[in-house]
């Protein structure tokens, strides 16, 4: 298996696209399976189609599933940091993804995005591993 650890810093949106990642990633590598995953309690990996307002309807989503507010008893950090860390239970911290002849089998509008709410830290890696098959 070929493993690779990359360094991502999340921006202030809910999404950070990294498909260009697991495209080059995957080049050159032949046939077999992908998998994305965020090592981190508040952060999930997801497909989802960008750039077409997705990004902004998820977000909202996420804010009305988990409100940013004092309800949770996760509190340390931030106002609203336990709902950081319920998010990965709806956002999996990890997807696999089919690859042939060295390129994911994503579809037309898919994307392979990080969904991270954590204001607290943007720091984050992104690990990347490909199973030959």
């Amino acid at each position: 298996m070929d493993v690779v650890e990359l360094s991502l810093r999340t921006g202030a949106e809910l999404v950070t696209d990294v498909t260009h990642e697991v495209v080059r990633f995957c080049a050159d590598r032949g046939d077999g399976l992908l998998n994305v995953f965020v090592p981190h309690a508040t952060a999930g990996v997801a497909l989802m189609e960008t750039g077409s307002g997705s990004e902004a309807d998820l977000a909202e989503a996420v804010g009305r599933l988990l409100p940013r507010d004092d309800r949770y008893r996760h509190r340390h950090g931030s106002p609203g940091h336990g709902r950081d860390h319920v998010l990965p239970a709806f956002v999996s911290p990890s997807v696999t993804v089919p690859v042939r002849a060295g390129r994911p089998l994503l579809g037309t509008w898919q994307s392979v995005v990080v969904v991270d709410s954590n204001v607290d830290n943007r720091e984050r890696s992104l690990v990347l591993s490909f199973l030959s098959g």
